[in-house]
């Protein structure tokens, strides 16, 4: 389904219609035990595919979009802001971060197949349901250990896809009427591959504490001709410098030093919203080490007063191409 507007990128954020969404850099939790959401650590920079189209895979031009810098098993979350209630489709390699069901250009409501905006203030993982989630961790395809791999058996996308509806225009003007506006500050500090294939996609990390909210609203109140979508490509830290002559930014503070200087770590939760049920098909992906091997070292807990109780605890346009 096309979208009747451009998508374009600001202060390396991409903006789809009344959403804009920021990939944010990140602590990798272990992927033992359960844990607090970590911090942003910056947005990691967005450009667009068609200035680059002498560098590019010829692939991604067909796609069209954006492209972002990441290390092979770095973490990241997505921050969301709106300025009027929005459905978000998120995917990862064309599997539904919420249901773990293949891509499709549509909302659905059984099973929710999105995430709520204002109500979602952020997704950092993969839906495992009962208010937990897995951590995005990127890595290389061609391994088996992204999601799509996992769930399809193929890896022949990668990235991460996005999708935003808005409200139809009478339940538009009933939101305005009683509009309130609500926050959540969670703190945003700015600031190789194996040979052979340097694109990436998301797999699952450690488990952490985050409820994806089932919506209130009918699928009547939505628009779907008002949509916007764009594809995220994932590059390797080389591939990237290969194709902007951009230095890719330095990996973020590792866990042990953040831990180790009392930095905080953040706990959200709505108690007037409920948890969707956890995904059967995205509750059997395995994470990133189980599957590219690598004993992680002992860490240190993290003290329970750092965490913070969240809550009740115009650029360019962007090429939008054939997916």
């Amino acid at each position: 389904m096309a979208t009747n507007s451009p998508v374009a990128i600001t202060r390396d954020g991409v903006v789809l219609g009344p959403v804009e969404v920021s990939f944010q850099r990140t602590l990798r939790i272990p992927e033992t035990g359960l844990h607090d959401l970590p911090p942003g650590l910056g947005r990691f920079p967005l450009r667009r595919v068609a200035d680059y189209s002498d560098t590019v895979p010829q692939d991604w031009l067909a796609h069209g979009g954006v492209m972002l810098p990441v290390y092979q098993r770095e973490a990241l979350w997505l921050s969301f802001g709106t300025s009027e209630p929005a459905a978000l489709q998120a995917g990862v390699g064309k599997i539904c971060a919420v249901t773990g069901q293949p891509w499709r250009e549509r909302l659905s409501k059984e099973p929710q197949n999105y995430v709520a905006l204002p109500l979602q203030p952020w997704l950092d993982g993969i839906n495992s349901g009962d208010g937990v989630i897995r951590q995005f961790v990127a890595v290389p395809l061609g391994l088996g250990a992204t999601v799509e791999g996992q769930v399809t058996g193929e890896e022949v996308h990668g990235g991460v896809q996005l999708r935003v509806v808005g409200l139809s225009s009478t339940a538009l003007a009933q939101w305005r009427k009683i509009h309130q506006g609500r926050s959540a500050r969670r703190m945003v500090a700015f600031g190789a591959p194996p040979a052979g294939s340097a694109a990436m996609g998301l797999g699952a990390g450690g488990r952490m504490r985050q409820e994806i909210y089932s919506d209130e609203r009918l699928l009547s109140d939505y628009d779907e001709a008002r949509s916007w979508r764009v594809f995220v490509h994932l590059c390797s830290a080389v591939q990237w410098t290969a194709i902007t002559g951009e230095v890719a930014p330095p990996t973020p503070i590792d866990r042990e030093s953040y831990v180790r200087f009392g930095l905080p770590w953040f706990d959200y939760y709505d108690a007037d919203a409920e948890d969707l049920e956890a995904s059967q098909t995205l509750a059997k992906v395995k994470p990133v080490g189980e599957i590219l091997g690598g004993e992680e070292e002992p860490f240190a807990p993290v003290d329970p007063d750092s965490v913070i109780q969240l809550k009740d605890a115009g650029g360019d346009d962007v090429d939008d191409g054939d997916w």
